[in-house]
């Protein structure tokens, strides 16, 4: 082989060899790429939704009357919404999931409630209430404080403020100072919520810290796990309160409503639509699937669904804009006063 063969196969082999490794770069590129959306389709159960559906802007919406219930929920409905579907939100403020859910459809909710086209319920839970601290305090002390802001009708504005400022999961977070400020962001003046935020953190300290970690000690020794697991909170408060756990330090606070209200959604649906964790969203009580995380598949589902039922009573006489109208009425005058300072009081002015 000449000298200028030997060149020109040698120029060949370094151009193919340039070519080999633009390949090679240009194949990584496109293979990282398709792993970022298969780890964004996959992310949270509902992230693609969330990244390629959601309201965007943000768009202040005039919220319709927010009604407190019996059993610390809140129904959000324009007045004389009573022929619509009924959309429940079961969400723990320390679930990350539940903060995604926020993001992608929490203004659609709002949306779909203050057109008349649905009924939003608010049924906030504590997944995490026998995890150990910080994750179950984080859990119980946010939803204490949001319970506290139902009680000036500001529950949904707070909604929104926990979950922009939701911790690091198994980080501390929601410091009672916080919580606090926050409630005046949310445009409450009322001393009353300082006063609760204060008492109810220290019942979920107390809980979290010390009450559940001995609990579930001493049920390890008698129960399987397996039994264990099958018991809704409240059973196995119950269940201590016969084997020497006292629990009347919960009597009549926020924390216990809310571990209630954990309870109680376990027992309300079962079968293909029984509770699995949060966030859990019902459409006239059908689990609905991935479509909750669309602003527009929200939409899509309401506009097909019938009218609903909410599932709740109102708790008479709640306070702010609660009572003024929607689904769900309540009293006004100075009997609803009376009665929402009653409410509103923290556990240790009731004693």
């Amino acid at each position: 082989m000449s000298k200028a063969a030997r060149r020109e196969a040698r120029e060949r082999i370094k151009q193919q060899r340039l070519a080999e490794e633009r390949r090679r770069k240009r194949n990584k590129i496109l293979v990282i790429g398709a792993a970022v959306v298969v780890v964004a389709l996959i992310l949270g159960g509902g992230y693609f939704w969330f990244a390629s559906d959601r309201d965007g802007g943000d768009t202040e919406i005039a919220l319709p009357p927010q009604t407190l219930q019996q059993d610390g929920s809140v129904v959000l409905a324009k007045e004389g919404a009573d022929q619509t579907p009924v959309i429940e939100v079961y969400a723990d403020f320390q679930c990350p999931a539940c903060k995604q859910f926020e993001t992608a459809s929490g203004p659609a909710l709002k949306e779909l409630a203050a057109s008349g086209e649905a009924v939003v319920h608010y049924r906030p839970v504590s997944i995490f209430a026998l995890q150990p601290d910080p994750i179950s305090t984080n859990s119980l002390r946010g939803a204490a404080a949001a319970r506290a802001a139902a009680d000036a009708g500001k529950f949904v504005e707070y909604n929104d403020i926990l979950f922009e400022n939701q911790p690091v999961e198994g980080k501390p977070g929601f410091a009672v100072e916080d919580l606090k400020k926050w409630g005046e962001e949310a445009g409450i003046d009322d001393p009353a919520f300082a006063e609760r935020v204060d008492a109810e953190a220290a019942v979920a300290e107390r809980f979290a810290k010390e009450y559940a970690p001995a609990l579930a000690q001493d049920a390890q020794q008698q129960m399987s796990q397996e039994q264990i697991g099958a018991m809704p909170v409240t059973d196995l408060i119950a269940w201590g309160d016969e084997n020497g756990h006292d629990s009347s330090f919960l009597d009549d606070t926020y924390v216990q409503q809310v571990l209630q209200a954990t309870a109680d959604v376990n027992g309300r649906y079962s079968g293909a639509q029984a509770f699995g964790g949060t966030p859990s969203v019902y459409l006239n009580g059908q689990k609905m699937g991935d479509e909750m995380y669309s602003a527009s598949g929200l939409r899509d589902a309401v506009a097909a669904a019938g009218p609903g039922e909410v599932q709740s009573e109102p708790l008479e006489g709640d306070g702010g804009t609660a009572g003024e109208g929607g689904q769900d009425g309540g009293k006004s005058g100075e009997d609803a006063a009376a009665e929402d300072d009653d409410a509103s009081a923290s556990p240790e002015a009731k004693e």
